[in-house]
């Protein structure tokens, strides 16, 4: 087996507010809204958008009504600390800088070499609008073209 990932659901606290948000992020990534689907189970509590890609399945998913109060926190047992993305240049993670802060990310590093994490290391660091935090990051030097 290869260790690649199919797919990967967040949990937010407002599909309200994470879904306009989502809209506008995922395109970014390389996620076309004609492949956007969401659905529901009354019976467990839960819906879901997702995102589809060929190489990854991206959803948001409800909480449960009675953790909806709960505060997010990546440091919590079980939470996700963070997503990475692959950028395939050092150009595009300066671009998608640039457009995570027209569709309101919180920008909380970056872009810029973090050697802290490999000497080519170079991301940006965002949390959505509900604190969940992301990177995009470029690892190596970019080659010239």
């Amino acid at each position: 087996m290869e260790p690649i990932i199919d797919h990967i659901q967040i949990t937010v606290k407002d599909m309200a507010v994470a879904v306009p948000f989502y809209d506008k992020l995922m395109p970014l990534l390389g996620f076309d809204l004609q492949n956007k689907s969401s659905g529901a189970l009354e019976e467990y509590d839960f819906s879901v958008v997702e995102y589809s890609h060929p190489r990854l399945t991206f959803g948001i998913n409800s909480p449960r009504k009675g953790l909806v109060s709960e505060a997010i926190h990546r440091r919590k047992p079980g939470s996700l600390h963070h997503l990475a993305f692959a950028a395939e240049s050092r150009a595009e993670v300066d671009r998608l800088h640039l457009e995570l802060k027209k569709i309101g990310a919180n920008i909380v590093g970056g872009p810029k070499l973090y050697p802290e994490h490999g000497s080519n290391y170079y991301a940006v660091f965002f949390k959505d609008l509900e604190g969940i935090k992301y990177e995009i990051v470029r690892e190596g030097k970019d080659t010239p073209t």
